[in-house]
């Protein structure tokens, strides 16, 4: 489980393909002695697992393998050596939950309609997967990329969310432009309670 609040941002600086399994090493300012293999890192969204550390200093790295599965279903087939992704390790008992409770299972891909920059923030206009549209609701919560954030406006299968500096700042958001691609994940209340009302019909 995460939180959807990016600890780090993360390089890709090798990918190797495997078939239908692409052997990634991402760049981060994570102590690579204190990633457990087996450990779940958050990248961009997808919840993977590192297997394999190495580096030191100010900059390590972590290898993840990327499935056939999640390279269809997200963003992770895009990724080129020099894309840069938001991380964030696993959630511990007793940690500070700031955004949401994020499972790092990817539900489809967003697109970037329109960005509107002013007063050092930025308002996004994305169009969420039409089968998702219905779980988004004013207010509640969305993970993008990896990031939790609200949502201000819904109308049919748009929505759009603001973010302030520090947001853009500390994660890839000051990157994201209009025809971006983006790993989204559903509120998990909102999914529940959208099956419970279906099951009580």
């Amino acid at each position: 489980m995460f939180t959807g609040i990016v600890t780090d941002v993360g390089e890709i600086v090798a990918i190797e393909n495997r078939g239908q399994l692409n052997r990634v090493r991402v760049a981060t300012s994570y102590d690579p002695d204190s990633i457990a293999l087996g450990a779940s890192i958050a990248c961009g969204g997808p919840c993977l697992t590192a297997v394999a550390t190495g580096g030191g200093g100010n900059r390590g790295w972590f290898d993840v393998d990327v499935g056939a599965e999640t390279l269809a279903r997200t963003t992770a087939g895009d990724w080129r050596v020099g894309t840069r992704v938001n991380t964030e390790r696993s959630l511990k008992i007793g940690d500070e939950i700031g955004g949401h409770l994020v499972s790092g299972h990817i539900d489809g891909v967003a697109r970037v309609l329109k960005r509107d920059d002013f007063d050092g923030m930025s308002r996004f206009e994305i169009e969420a997967p039409r089968e998702l549209a219905r779980f988004i609701a004013e207010k509640g919560s969305v993970c993008l990329d990896g990031t939790s954030l609200t949502v201000n406006s819904v109308a049919g299968d748009v929505f759009t969310i603001l973010l302030i500096p520090h947001t853009l700042e500390a994660t890839t958001w000051r990157e994201r432009r209009a025809g971006d691609r983006l790993n989204i994940e559903i509120d998990q209340m909102a999914r529940y309670a959208a099956r419970l009302s279906e099951a009580a019909k």
